[in-house]
């Protein structure tokens, strides 16, 4: 089949799951919600004492404005992880109620059933993110970033929903039901919680900071951090484009692998 089919087919499989969205929409609200009462939870409740620990340039100690500023990057990451768990319980839908095996007997792409469902979570994480983002700022975040800044701090965040959303399909498609598809990929909405998001690393004890500092999520963070609020980036820019990648490869080869294994069972 050409590729020109198989966009066509993908762009149709894309169609069918952003109506899908927008006819149910208590998973895209969900996914919305949560990141939004971490975001209000750390400001206003632990945010002037956690914003008394960060030390500011000039030297000092900071308050609740500068961990509002330290915290909504890492905020944003979890936005973009907690859209992944949504393209598990749409494939593992799809497989469950059998639409998947009658798109099989159709001429139509392999590839583009998966391809539908992880860009149109791309989609409405993208979406999400930009509501996230209004929020922050009615809660007094205050980015430096310029327009460019603001463009590849979006790009990080749509490459990391990329390729968690492939990884996100893998393990839809090998779940045996909606629940076990909805639970497992929740241990990578938490993983930003032992990176840099919420705390530097430098503040947690020895066994958890190497963690912290050698995760994928904690480059991300800082290239977040540094792009927005024009704090020190150093390497960490290659390391979060170089997970970006990997995720996004890995996920795709499990999730093909998967599918077709599925399709000779």
């Amino acid at each position: 089949m050409s590729t020109t089919y198989a966009m066509r087919d993908s762009m149709t499989m894309l169609r069918r799951n952003l109506k899908h969205a927008q006819r149910y929409p208590s998973m895209t609200i969900s996914i919305v919600a949560m990141p939004i009462l971490m975001l209000l939870l750390f400001v206003y409740v632990f945010g002037g004492a956690l914003g008394a620990g960060i030390e500011l340039p000039g030297g000092g100690a900071g308050d609740r404005g500068d961990y509002t500023n330290f915290v909504a990057p890492g905020i944003l990451l979890m936005a973009a992880t907690a859209g992944a768990v949504s393209t598990a319980v749409s494939v593992c839908t799809d497989m469950t109620e059998g639409i998947i095996n009658r798109f099989r007997t159709m001429s139509i792409s392999r590839s583009s059933v998966l391809t539908g469902h992880v860009v149109g979570n791309v989609v409405q994480t993208m979406i999400s993110l930009v509501l996230v983002i209004g929020v922050a700022l009615l809660v007094g975040f205050r980015p430096t970033a310029t327009v460019v800044e603001w463009l590849a701090a979006l790009t990080i965040l749509a490459l990391l929903s990329f390729g968690l959303s492939w990884l996100s399909a893998a393990i839809g498609l090998g779940s045996s039901s909606v629940e076990a598809a909805s639970n497992a990929p929740m241990p990578l909405t938490f993983l930003p919680f032992l990176g840099s998001a919420i705390v530097p690393p430098e503040s947690m004890p020895v066994g958890l900071r190497w963690f912290a500092e050698y995760q994928p999520f904690t480059p991300m963070t800082d290239t977040l951090r540094g792009l927005l609020m024009g704090t020190e980036i150093g390497n960490s820019a290659w390391l979060a484009l170089g997970w970006g990648v990997v995720l996004s490869a890995l996920g795709y080869l499990w999730a093909r692998s998967a599918f077709n294994r599925e399709a000779k069972a």
